[in-house]
């Protein structure tokens, strides 16, 4: 069984460093990359590593990371580490998750 490819060291750069665990080519998986993707291209575009982990194939880094539904996102780096659960079609919710806007909704993190 290959190994998930090593995850980025997030000291190394200013990046966003996510993980996307997600449970083979399934609709709700394929739905949730394009989404993130989608997301990540028009928020941070070329400053973000994305590591998409099927559990199927890697069951050992789900049980690691605690992964108990997918399709699960980690935001690693910067911190704090968030999680969010599901689809990501909440285009709102995943950039509140990946702290790229405020609570209140605005781009400026409040200030």
């Amino acid at each position: 069984m290959p190994e998930p490819p090593p995850a980025a060291e997030p000291e190394a750069s200013s990046k966003h460093v996510l993980r996307l665990y997600v449970t083979g080519s399934t609709p709700r998986s394929t739905r949730a990359i394009d989404n993130l993707r989608r997301v990540l291209e028009s928020e941070l575009p070329d400053s973000y590593d994305l590591e998409v982990i099927d559990v199927y194939e890697h069951p050992e880094a789900a049980a690691e990371h605690q992964i108990l539904a997918a399709p699960t996102l980690i935001k690693v780096f910067p911190e704090p580490v968030r999680r969010i659960i599901g689809d990501l079609s909440d285009t709102e919710r995943v950039l509140r998750g990946l702290d790229l806007r405020a609570r209140d909704g605005r781009a400026d993190g409040g200030k």
